[in-house]
Parts: structure tokens; sequence; C-alpha cells
């Protein structure tokens, strides 16, 4: 079948463009049905109406039940009639969404379809599953709408939290970021609650202040009873046996009935109740040496079975547990009973229901015998019959909630158990005739504690109310007023994001915090790089606020992380958005004008918390409007305090920075700070370099927002300097041979702008430059490169690398260049060299005094490590006798940059 293949389905795990939840973005090829709408193909909306009648309470753009299915009489696209039964085939298998979007992209037929998700795994297979419907609809193929649904719930509770996700829910309303450590299933989800030094973690009911030697206590049943009953607290009568005819020897010495079970066994596997005769005394001590190595025999108490849930100390949930029964009409036999309990819809056979159906088999035979009654038994009318000894909720028992009744006492003696064993979270399984009297009265006992309890039957009991048992565990774990989140700033823009980056970091550092920070050179913690390479994506930020240590963090982030996965935090405390200018990567992930551009540099501002910040660019108008999308406040920067939107952000009694007689002014209406003189900022250069200007307005007016003292920003600013170890392969500045050469990362059009105004200001007697371009930039962006530098740069020398030429012929970019030069008025000389590190060499063995030489590299690590080698074999052995204090003098031709430590300060 033709039509609607997916190019590609990204994950958006993060905030994203779409929205601040995770959705699931596909690229849809409609091929031959992209002129094809739904009102043109013949049946496709009966058969699809049909098939999943459910849609009709879509609204759609309608805005009322039964608006999508107004649009398809009238005629949609596939891609959104895709997203609508991508969407429904998720709340079907049961995860509830509804967030859909539809867009047509640059190419004809294909569009961006993006659906809101829950769980990724199970997203993927619903949008899989909503195409092949699709498409079976438009084709008239038969499709097993049912049978299909059927298998996406398997799925759902195979892949899902379960229950575990009301602790999730409950830490998602207080704010408190959650992220799913790996993807094991409902048992064995393990998951991150907050972020760095004040996260912490779950596993099922577990947490990680749940101690590995109280769990082992709560599953040796013996040894747990033995504390107990050291405690005062009552448990039933026992004693471990040897084998079939000891157990039988125990039922002897404690009366009947007696319960026989594993030592430590869970989920009440092989546990054999209400035992009278020796041979189901043998059968059940078989039963239970299956399980278990070690097997206890116990007198049976009488009464219902209850479970007690205990969290930090305070009962919060019970319930009676009620074995599978039904009750007699006198007319109807056992058999028809049960079948009339089990057309309940309530009950299934599988774990999408509420309640399972009631077995049939030798063990319920056995139970109705010893009630003298089968499965043929015409019960009197308002007589109980148990149709199985167990509770269990797999075999057909029930709950009925009771919280609300349990006599203090009884809470009381769950509380002190809980506390001998030394559990934070705990079931406790009691038998009592009535839970709301003490237990003392009545006989009643408390059979076993259990780590990691279920918590699924107080949030679905058959009978009453669901318990608030995820805010429970949530509460116990964080104090009120307590969100587990750290600062966290995310530095974005097409220029000056790294240096931003880094100055933020080293600001904050200064305050004695322990410091994560990701930026296109690596992860770094406390200094220390614990990744090489790009990492301003969203992988690497999470990699830091899973850290235990960080106790802060700043996050550069790139537009391609954005596209990709979103981004890697669900809120920031300050976004800086360091400007849009000409932009760059134009025509990568449909991204075709700065408009959109600014949508996807925007993200990290629309994520912002009510009491974080926004610092944005006033003179950028692209960024400048995007100050209304922020939740917090807004900061307004600028190098002209008379900037229009900074001058009435100001007027509006709002904050601002700016340069005022060459000095750095931070000001709240018409309160102003004189914060640093630009002559004492060297990463400025005394303020020749403005665009470092900007940067460090960026970066001061962040650490203000997050209330450093200006004392210590001051004195920051102060210590950071333009060089290779601080800020590599960004303007750092180097002195070769009488010469002047400036390294930097400069690549799109708004920043070579930048990087030649600067220049000028550099005495120089010729002017030259190191410089390619990338191959996935347009024709235009590389020609409008080319123009200005050919309009500033005397000498220049191109080169090609393979991996930069993705895509284009050899040559390629060499001849797109030089066109571009040629437009320019100032370029003399063009020289083509072999390699990035080749023209490198070139450049360098070949500069003379005087000269400005500008080294725009793309690989920073090695380009960086060739220019300090090439520079340490030039240099003049120095005499050992020579004082310290004269080895950097520029005069002498020797390197005044420290070595690439690959650490920022």
């Amino acid at each position: 079948m033709q039509g609607v293949i997916f190019r590609k389905v990204l994950a958006l795990r993060g905030p994203n463009i779409w929205a601040n939840s995770p959705v699931l973005e596909a690229w849809v090829d409609l091929q031959d049905l992209k002129d094809s709408p739904s009102n043109t193909l013949p049946g496709f909306n009966e058969r699809l109406k049909s098939w999943l009648p459910s849609l009709v309470e879509h609204e759609c753009s309608e805005g009322h039940r039964g608006g999508f299915f107004v649009r398809l009489d009238e005629g949609t696209w596939p891609g959104h009639i895709l997203e609508h039964v991508a969407l429904e085939l998720q709340t079907l298998a049961g995860t509830p969404v509804g967030f859909g979007r539809t867009r047509e992209t640059a190419e004809a037929g294909v569009y961006k379809v993006a659906i809101k998700y829950k769980e990724e795994a199970l997203a993927r297979a619903c949008l899989e599953s909503a195409r092949l419907l699709l498409l079976a609809a438009i084709h008239d193929t038969p499709y097993d709408t049912p049978g299909e649904i059927k298998r996406l719930q398997k799925l759902a509770y195979d892949v899902c939290l379960g229950p575990t996700a009301a602790i999730v829910d409950a830490a998602k309303a207080r704010g408190i970021p959650t992220r799913r450590l790996n993807n094991e299933g409902l048992d064995e989800s393990l998951v991150q609650l907050g972020h760095g030094v004040k996260q912490r973690r779950i596993l099922s009911a577990y947490t990680d202040r749940t101690a590995a030697i109280s769990e082992s206590i709560s599953q040796d049943k013996e040894l747990t009873k033995v504390l107990l009953r050291c405690a005062g607290i009552p448990v039933p009568q026992g004693r471990p046996v040897e084998d079939a005819e000891d157990a039988w020897e125990a039922a002897r010495e404690l009366g009947v009935p007696i319960v026989v079970k594993p030592r430590d066994a869970d989920y009440g596997h092989g546990v054999g109740l209400n035992l009278t005769t020796r041979e189901q005394i043998h059968a059940a001590y078989l039963s239970a040496r299956d399980k278990s190595e070690h097997v206890i025999a116990e007198r049976q108490a009488n009464g219902w079975e209850h479970r007690l849930l205990v969290v930090a100390g305070k009962l919060v949930a019970a319930v009676r547990r009620e074995p599978p029964q039904v009750v007699g009409d006198g007319i109807a036999n056992v058999a028809q009973l049960v079948e009339a309990a089990n057309n309940d819809p309530r009950r299934g056979s599988d774990h999408t229901t509420i309640i399972k159906k009631i077995k049939v088999d030798e063990a319920a035979l056995a139970c109705l015998e010893s009630q003298g009654l089968t499965l043929e038994s015409v019960p009197a009318p308002g007589q109980v019959v148990r149709v199985r000894r167990n509770t269990h909720l797999w075999d057909g028992g029930t709950t009925t909630d009771v919280t609300d009744i349990v006599h203090p006492e009884v809470a009381a003696r769950a509380v002190e158990a809980t506390r001998v064993v030394n559990l934070d979270v705990a079931g406790l399984d009691i038998i009592a005739e009535d839970i709301s009297r003490p237990l003392e009265e009545q006989g009643g006992v408390i059979l076993e504690i259990n780590a990691a309890p279920s918590l699924k039957m107080h949030l679905e009991p058959t009978v009453g109310s669901a318990r608030p048992v995820g805010e429970a565990i949530i509460d116990s774990m964080f104090p009120e007023g307590e969100d587990g989140r750290i600062p966290i700033v995310a530095v974005t823009g097409v220029n000056g994001k790294t240096t931003t980056t880094r100055l933020v970091a080293h600001i904050l550092r200064q305050t004695g915090v322990h410091l994560g920070m990701t930026c296109t050179d690596g992860i770094y913690v406390d200094g220390r790089r614990i990744e090489i390479g790009d990492c301003s994506g969203p992988k690497s930020a999470r990699m830091v606020l899973l850290n235990p240590k960080v106790e802060a963090a700043v996050f550069e982030v790139a537009r391609g992380g954005i596209l990709r996965e979103g981004l890697g935090f669900d809120r920031c405390h300050v976004a800086v958005v360091t400007n849009i200018g000409e932009g760059d990567h134009l025509g990568l992930g449909d991204v075709h004008t700065l408009e959109k551009l600014a949508l996807v540099k925007r993200t990290p501002v629309d994520v912002v918390l009510p009491e974080g910040t926004a610092v944005l660019n006033a003179s950028d108008p692209l960024v400048a409007a995007m100050a209304p999308k922020c939740r917090g406040a807004v900061t307004f920067f600028a190098l002209d305090e008379t900037c229009p939107a900074l001058a009435e952000h100001r007027a509006e009694g709002k904050r601002v920075a700016f340069v005022r007689d060459n000095a750095v002014v931070l000001a709240e209406g018409d309160q102003e700070v004189v914060l640093a003189d630009l002559g004492d900022v060297p990463l400025t250069l005394g303020g020749r370099v403005r665009f470092q200007v900007e940067n460090v307005l960026a970066a001061s007016a962040a650490a203000w927002a997050l209330k450093v003292p200006f004392e210590i920003i001051r004195q920051a600013l102060a210590s950071f300097t333009s060089d290779m170890r601080q800020v590599p392969g960004r303007f750092n500045i180097l002195h070769v041979r009488g010469a002047t050469v400036v390294v930097d990362f400069g690549h799109n059009p708004s920043a070579l702008v930048a990087l030649t105004e600067s220049l000028l200001q550099f005495p120089h007697e010729r002017r030259s430059v190191v410089f390619s371009a990338d191959g996935d930039r347009s024709d235009d962006a590389i020609l409008r490169q080319a123009e200005i530098l050919g309009n500033t740069i005397d000498r220049v020398i191109l080169y090609e690398e393979e991996c930069r030429n993705r895509g284009r012929k050899p040559g390629e970019i060499f001849a797109l260049l030089k066109r571009g030069l040629a437009l320019g008025s100032c370029t003399s000389e063009v020289i083509d060299a072999d390699g990035e590190l080749g023209a490198i060499r070139l450049a360098l063995d070949t500069v003379q005094p005087g000269d400005l030489l500008l080294v725009l590299h793309d690989a920073v690590e090695s380009s960086l490590a060739f220019i300090q080698n090439y520079l340490a074999i030039q240099a003049p052995r120095r005499d050992p006798r020579e004082s310290e204090s004269t080895s950097g003098q520029q005069g002498r031709g020797l390197l005044t940059t420290p070595a690439v430590s690959g650490e920022p300060s």
C-alpha cells in the first residue's frame, strides 16, 4: 500500500518548539495521497468512524464534541487524521493525552505531526498502529481495531510505570522534576525525583532511604515475628517446620486450622490457608517448599485480612481484602453465580482491569468442598460462598477501603511494627474481625510486613475511595516548600553562547557552589572536564542533573539539540538569549527563516519558572519580542542605554543592564549600580570588543537574577580573561613574531560582522584569515560569509575538510567562497590550503611583523593543540637564570596565553 510513510520520528523528551511536555515529532510523507483530503476518499470517513467511534470526543479546531468528524466530512489531510488517530489510540491504551499539532513543511506533501505522550515506547507503537489503520481505511482493507487496542493495552502495562506513577504524578503536582532512569517495566522502574544534590530516587515503592537490612528483615517472616513479639506487638503463634510431617506435628501443637507458608516468599506465593487435615497440610508444605527452602507453620487467626500502608511513621491507607466469593439467591447454582460475577465489566483476565475474573480450578473446588458444596450446589438466599481461600487480587479477590474506621490503637501497633523493622514505606498484613477495634480485644495479629508494598489496592479499591498514597510518599521525601530543584541557567542564541555560559559558570563558582556546566567544549563539574566534545545538547544537561554533587548548573543550549530532542530540563531559573542576528543553520530542521529560528531559541524562555528571569538582548528585535512569553521576570541588556526597548523596560521599573562611560551598569527603575569599569574586565579588552561586552552584560544580568552579590560578580569579571584556558577558541589573542593572532570560532554572518568590527580596534599592516565553511549551509549563506570577509581581509587562506563538505563535492566550497570574496572590496590574495591544520601552519609560517591574523577554526581541540605546539617549537629557549617576570614579554615573541588545559577557571 502506498502513501503515508515516516521519514523519521523524533522523541522530543524535554520542552520543545511544540509544547513544554514530551512529544513525538513524525515527519510524514503522504506520497501519492498528498492531494487527497478525506472527503475525496471513497468510504474512508465511514470506515474510520466505525473503527474508532470514540474519535467523536475530539473537538479539533471546531471547539465542540464531534468537531473532528466535522473536519473529516469537510475534508482534511491524512497527516492531520494521523495525529488524531495516534492520540486516540494512546487514550484507549490507557495513557490519555490531548495535545497534537500537524504542520506543513517546505517540501510539498511532507508534514510534521507532533503528538504528546506519557510513555515513549507506547506512543511510538500507537503512531505506527495509527499509520496502518489509516492506510487500511483508505484502501478498504481489513483491520482488527479491537485486537490492536488490546495489544497496545498489554504494551502499556508492560512499559508504563503502573502504580509507581502515583508517586511520580504527586511529585509533578508539587513542581518536582522527574526522570525515569530505566525502562525495565512495571516493577523495576527507577525514577529520579529532583536534580543534582537535591535529588531523591524511587524504585517501585522503595525509596533511596529504604535500608537493605530492613528489607532483609521484612522478607524473613519468622525473624519479623520474633522482633515484633519482643516489642509487645501481637503476632500469630507458630514455628519453623522441617518437613511435611513436622508441619502436621506443628498443627497438633498449635491447634487447627493452621497456615503453612514460605519463610521468605512475597506476594502470597506458596501460602496455604485454613488447613485442618494431614493431607491438606502435607500438600501445603510441598507447595511452600517449592517456593523456599524454609517453611513455617502458624496458628490461623480468625477474621478478615487487612492491608495497612504506613509511610514515614503515619498510617495513610487501609483496605479489607476479601476472597473471591458469591452470594446465593436460592435459584442459581455456584457455577452460575461465579459466571454472573465474572460478567462484571470491571473483571477481566489481564492487567487492564481493576478486578480479575474468579478462577474455577482445583483450589476452588477444594475450597467449595470444605464448605460442603460443589459447583452444582444451589446456595440459600444470602448465603456467602467462598470460591477460594486466599484473597489474592489476581485470583479474583476484592478490596474495600477502611482507612477511616481503623482504630487508633490498631494504627499505633502498625506504626510501632514499622519502626521495629525500620522501614520508611511498609505494607502490613493484619488479621482482625473488626479493624475498628483494638487487636488485643479480638485476638487480631500482624502477619507480616512488606517492603515496597503494592499501591494499586489503595489507588483502585473495589469499594470505597482512592487514597493519596503517592502524595504521602512524596511528602515524606520532600518537606513542604521543597521542590528538589537546583538553580539552572540556560544560555542560547546564535553567537556568544559558549563564552557567556563559561562566564556565568565562572561567576557562580566564586560563590562556592559545586557547579556543573555544559558547552560546545565538553561537560565540566567543578572545573573538571568529564566529557570532551560538543556537549550543548540535552543528553549532556541530563548527565549534569544526575550528578548528586551538583548544586547549580549552567547549560549552553544549541539549536540542534532543541530540534532533535528538546531541552534536557523541564524548567530553568534563568534563560539567557544572546542574539539572533543574521542567523545560522537556516534550512536545517525545516527552519528557513529568522522568525522560525527565534521560535526555536525561545524554548528556554518558555520554561522559565515564575520566580525566575529571562535575560534578553534588547537591541535584537527578535530576542526582545520573546519577553511576553516569559512566566517570570525579564531583564533587558544592550550596549546603549537609549535602546528603545531597554529604555521603555526601565521606565516600567524593571531590570536592565547597559554600558555608560565604558562601565557596566545594572539598573532597576531609578536605582542603579555601576558594576565594573570595562578597563577592569579583561575579556572585553578595555571595552574594545563590543560582542564580548554584550556577553559580559548578559552574564552579569544572569548572576544578578540569581542574587549573586555585586562584589562577587565584579571580582569574577576581573579574573576572567579571553585566553585558551578559560574560553578556548573564543577570541584568544596570541603574539607571534611581532604579529597579532586572533583565534575564534566565528561561523556565521553575524559572528563575522562582529569579529571584523572588533578587528578594526587592532593596529595592523595586513589582515589575513584562515577560513572555510560548512557544506550544509545554503549557497547564499556561504557567499554572505565570504563577502563579509572580502570587505575587511587582505589575504585569505581557504581550506576544505571532507567532514565539513557534508554532501558537497570537493572544490565546491572553494568555488563558492571565492565568488563571495570577489563581492568584497578588500581581498587581494586568496590561497588554497590542504585541510584545516595545513591552512593554520601556512598562515603561521608566513605571518609577518605588523600582521593581524584571524584563525577561524572548526575543530577546536586539534586546532588549539596544533597552535600551541607550533608556538612552543618556534619559541627560543629561555635562559634558566632569566626571571619569571620577563618570560611573557610580548616583545620577545613568546606565547603570552597559558597552555590549553581543557578546564575553565
